[in-house]
């Protein structure tokens, strides 16, 4: 998988690293002395070459890392007691803004499902900014399944629909899982009726949605009163 930007390099794990190439006209010496004092091979390239690499802002620097290796449900530690469930997003933007979002607000582990969903890509990387390094993204065959095995766990699920109680008026349990649907359908219909609540951010203004990144944010750190 090809990443890119001088953040991303410094967050990623070097393990990972192939190779990295490195823009002819590169004048931050910064970039190629850490590639060499971490014994990183790379290849000084034109820039043409690199904007076909990839179509992001690359400053003048792609890393070609192993593909991300996602974790198992069991991965999920004992001690976590906060854990976000995407019901089929499609935007790599909204994945990486949410993993990095969660990163901030100290949660370890996202779901995700395999089939009709964003995977880990190089934007996702980009936006998150190195916050997958510390953020467990958890691929399931199948949401309803995940929820229910969670359930056994002492997890009590919430699901974010505009026809739900407002976040602000919720006794959250000790343990929870926060649900946020797909970006055009919400949350699934199998997934609602299998959640224990169906919370909602209120609306004041003429619009009646958020982007599912923004949604998450208010959710993420209104349900954690400040635990």
């Amino acid at each position: 998988m090809l990443v890119y930007g001088k953040n991303v390099l410094k967050e990623l794990d070097l393990k990972k690293v192939r190779k990295a190439y490195l823009s002819k006209t590169q004048k931050d010496f910064k970039v190629s002395n850490f590639l060499t004092e971490n014994h990183i091979r790379y290849e000084l390239v034109d820039n043409n070459r690199l904007d076909k690499m990839v179509t992001g802002n690359h400053q003048g620097i792609i890393i070609d890392i192993n593909d991300y290796d996602y974790y198992k449900l069991s991965d999920i530690a004992n001690d976590e007691n906060f854990v976000v469930m995407l019901d089929h997003l499609e935007d790599p933007h909204n994945l990486g803004a949410i993993v990095r979002t969660c990163e901030c607000a100290g949660i370890k582990s996202i779901i995700i499902p395999k089939d009709r969903s964003v995977r880990v890509n190089d934007t996702v990387m980009k936006v998150s900014t190195g916050a997958l390094e510390r953020v467990k993204v958890i691929l399931v065959s199948n949401l309803v399944d995940a929820i229910n095995k969670l359930k056994k766990e002492g997890f009590f699920i919430y699901s974010a629909d505009m026809n739900g109680i407002s976040y602000t008026n919720i006794d959250y349990a000790d343990k929870k899982v926060l649900v946020i649907g797909n970006e055009g359908n919400g949350i699934s219909r199998l997934v609602k009726e299998n959640s224990d609540e169906i919370i909602s951010i209120p609306m004041k203004g003429e619009l009646n949605s958020l982007n599912a990144s923004v949604s998450a944010g208010i959710l993420i750190y209104g349900m954690d009163k400040g635990e």
